[in-house]
């Protein structure tokens, strides 16, 4: 591939389309427009770009063919269209006066639009360099007909999805697909030039959170990009922040905190240094989460928790997987999981009382408002969802989650979930559904209690369903928990999951089903599934993937098991438990031996042969 080329692969990769048709409209390359007759009369005025040309002077036209990289048109909307010119190298982005159209990028594609505004809106990219790191984007808006062009300031740098430019012009809310890749590029970024600007790990965390809840100020949203200081733009997001909470009846000493940290990075002289509009400044951060994270976030029919999965992408290179900063994310097919077994509905009123950043409540709000009339979902939002949070970071990030989706009412608790006012304010609100992965391996709470205390604020008859290490599920391991949960509770059914679902935090876990307040009957069976195959894969830099689509089909077929209390070898039991008995489908589950082979039975000799090995049975020499 040609060094000019891979410009023209990366714009078209940033910009999610493909070369020909694609659901929005038509991508032509190099001019190739026959097809669209208007498009095609317009470029043959132009002709190929001229070495030198003012831009006001529409004399002379370019002797051979005009061939801009990408003419982009639109299905919905005729009169607009995207003009790309692209350069392999920052050198060759803009020239002083903007009249060298053949050498540069951004004097070239305002060539090209000069002429097709004759006949339509056009929306003018210049895209240089070869790496989403190094290179510089310039997007203007020309309406047709009009004299002078509009420069796109919040695009400079940043390569949307064509749908998206529309709705920039528009001043319509983004929507951006959700993208592992694209979140992961953003976060590495983002953490390492935080990091040599010295902004300390507690505070990035409330740095992010904070301007996403900025940018819900629509006053702010329209005018950041035309402040014109470091210390203009810091003290207009905390202003915006506090606009922001005070509407959402966040408590005045949490917006004290969090308008803290960014008076404290107000004085940060590295930081301030940096000129706005160029990479890396305080405008380039909060260009890239309204263009590129919020999008993924503001629409809540998505189940993805696109925040969470940011910031544990983001705290992944502050060393470790990020457990030790105090988030492990639940992944995100467990959490719908989970939300199915809760039987989640738009009738719910579900808790997260360790929430973090708020994965399982944007799940269960997204299964909330399936069928729900604007009604029920205004109701959803105000009184349906709810969570408690300790740390300070997590903390802001869930509120930023819920305040993006909800328009109204937060009602995230920061505190110990266990605290009392804590406690009597969410007994009060009637909750049917609990959801939780609680913090593991604390010193003073063990797993159970958190388990044990999410059933005591939930209604009667109310449904928790809780992820916990395997060792909760052991009959000789935290027996006076374990005793008074089932004096209180009924275990309904326990899951055991794949050994690597939280790869790659090495924690076997099980999903546990409970209702609430219903003593538990130990002659009526509990079920037991056997859930260690969901279909997901290891994958090098994504971790486990659903890569052959068969997760959905999978997650059916444990749920009906479920639902029905069916008995399949391999796959489930149901068994009368106690709290000294095991509360594992293992213990239970008769053997599928059709599926056996021979690998299967070398594999258990082997491991049987290691295991005497190690008990000293057998003499490895002998």
């Amino acid at each position: 591939m040609a060094v000019g080329q891979y410009t023209e692969s990366l714009t078209l990769k940033e910009m999610k389309c493909t070369i020909g048709k694609n659901p929005f409209g038509y991508v032509f390359p190099q001019g190739d427009v026959s097809s669209v007759d208007k498009v095609e009369r317009l470029l043959k005025k132009a002709g190929g770009k001229p070495r030198e040309c003012a831009l006001p002077d529409y004399s002379q036209g370019g002797t051979g063919r005009a061939r801009p990289e990408y003419v982009i048109t639109f299905n919905d909307d005729i009169n607009i269209i995207i003009v790309v010119e692209c350069k392999n190298t920052v050198k060759k982005h803009c020239s002083a006066s903007m009249d060298r159209p053949s050498m540069f990028a951004v004097d070239g594609v305002l060539y090209y639009a000069k002429f097709l505004k004759e006949g339509y809106h056009v929306i003018a990219i210049a895209v240089s360099g070869t790496t989403t790191q190094n290179m510089k984007v310039d997007t203007f808006y020309w309406m047709r007909g009009q004299e002078n062009y509009t420069t796109l300031e919040k695009a400079r740098d940043i390569i949307l999805e064509p749908q998206n430019y529309i709705e920039l012009i528009k001043g319509n809310k983004l929507r951006k697909a959700y993208s592992l890749d694209g979140i992961r590029d953003i976060a590495i970024d983002m953490h390492n030039s935080l990091r040599e600007i010295k902004v300390t790990e507690a505070h990035k965390p409330i740095f992010i959170a904070g301007v996403l809840i900025a940018l819900n100020d629509e006053d702010f949203l329209k005018s950041y990009s035309m402040l014109t200081s470091y210390k203009s733009v810091m003290q207009n997001i905390q202003n915006a922040i506090e606009n922001v909470l005070i509407g959402s009846d966040i408590k005045s000493s949490r917006i004290s905190y969090i308008k803290q940290v960014f008076h404290t990075l107000q004085d940060n002289t590295k930081f301030a240094e940096i000129p706005l509009g160029h990479a890396r400044s305080i405008t380039w951060y909060i260009e890239q989460l309204e263009l590129k994270i919020k999008p993924m976030m503001d629409y809540a029919d998505s189940t993805v928790d696109a925040l969470g999965v940011f910031y544990h992408e983001f705290i992944k290179y502050s060393g470790g997987d990020g457990s030790g900063l105090g988030i492990v994310l639940t992944p995100q097919h467990l959490t719908e999981f989970m939300c199915d077994l809760a039987g989640v509905n738009k009738n719910s009123r579900v808790v997260d009382i360790c929430c973090g950043s708020g994965s399982f409540l944007v799940t269960a709000m997204s299964k909330m408002f399936q069928g729900a009339n604007p009604k029920e979902v205004e109701n959803i939002r105000k009184n349906g969802l709810y969570g408690v949070e300790f740390d300070d970071g997590l903390y802001t990030l869930a509120v930023a989650n819920m305040i993006i989706r909800k328009d109204g009412k937060s009602n995230i608790y920061k505190g110990d979930c266990f605290h009392k006012d804590i406690t009597e304010e969410l007994k009060s609100k009637n909750i049917n559904v609990g959801l939780m992965n609680p913090p593991y391996s604390q010193k003073d709470v063990v797993e159970l209690e958190f388990v044990e205390h999410l059933l005591d604020v939930l209604a009667v008859g109310g449904t928790g369903v809780a992820v916990v290490p395997m060792s909760c599920a052991i009959g000789t391991k935290f027996k006076d928990v374990r005793e008074r949960l089932m004096k209180k509770n009924t275990l309904k059914a326990v899951f055991s999951m794949p050994d690597d679902i939280f790869y790659p935090t090495g924690t076997n876990v099980c999903v546990m089903v409970w209702a609430a307040h219903v003593p538990h009957d130990s002659t009526q069976e509990t079920f037991f599934g056997y859930c260690k195959n969901d279909g997901f894969v290891k994958r090098k830099k994504l971790g486990r993937v659903d890569a052959f689509g068969t997760w959905k089909s999978i997650e059916k077929e444990w749920l009906t098991l479920y639902r029905n209390r069916d008995v399949a070898d391999g796959l489930s039991a149901r068994h009368c438990v106690g709290h000294k008995d095991e509360w594992l489908c293992e213990a239970y589950m008769q053997t599928d031996y059709t599926k056996l082979t021979q690998e299967d039975f070398q594999q258990t000799v082997n491991d049987y042969l290691a295991y005497l090995v190690k008990s000293g049975d057998v003499d490895e020499t002998e």
